[in-house]
């Protein structure tokens, strides 16, 4: 199933690197980034989380909360968080039910290999749980500035 802007965003619930469960109720009333990224501690992944992070504050500033979801457990989180210093939580989607939910496990491509794998995606949902924007090219060093470039925010 693919989703699409104005789709409801499917619920999630899951643990956070704390220990703690999240779910997509827990952000209503609020905009969410919710980003998806293959692997902790990799080029592409620290690039795009950095990105977020250095960005943060302009958008908490706009209203915005930020969760990436990836297949590694709590304690690749933790490093990863540790390690770069992140402000936002990261979801340990072990059994992939987040993924699955959100339709972005599929076939890949890595130096000619075919693989099945996670599809970098970033979803933003608005205050109500509705899709407002999909991002399925993401430009893991400027990823802020393409979200805030799409929904026409200022970032100067």
């Amino acid at each position: 199933m693919k989703l699409n802007e104005g789709d409801k965003a499917p619920d999630f619930s899951g643990e956070i690197e704390t220990g703690d469960q999240v779910s997509l109720k827990d952000y209503e009333g609020k905009k969410l980034i919710l980003y998806f990224y293959p692997k902790d501690d990799t080029p592409g992944c620290t690039k795009e989380s950095c990105n977020l992070r250095d960005n943060y504050k302009k958008l908490k500033d706009e209203g915005f909360e930020i969760l990436g979801v990836s297949p590694d457990g709590i304690k690749k989180h933790n490093k990863f968080i540790d390690k770069y210093n992140f402000p936002f939580h990261l979801l340990a989607d072990e059994n992939k039910e987040t993924i699955q939910a959100y339709g972005v496990w599929g076939p890949k491509k890595f130096m000619g290999r075919e693989y099945e794998g996670l599809l970098r995606t970033t979803f933003v949902i608005d205050e109500n749980g509705k899709i407002m924007k999909i991002f399925d090219k993401v430009k893991t060093k400027a990823h802020a500035e393409q979200i805030m470039d799409a929904l026409e925010i200022e970032y100067n």
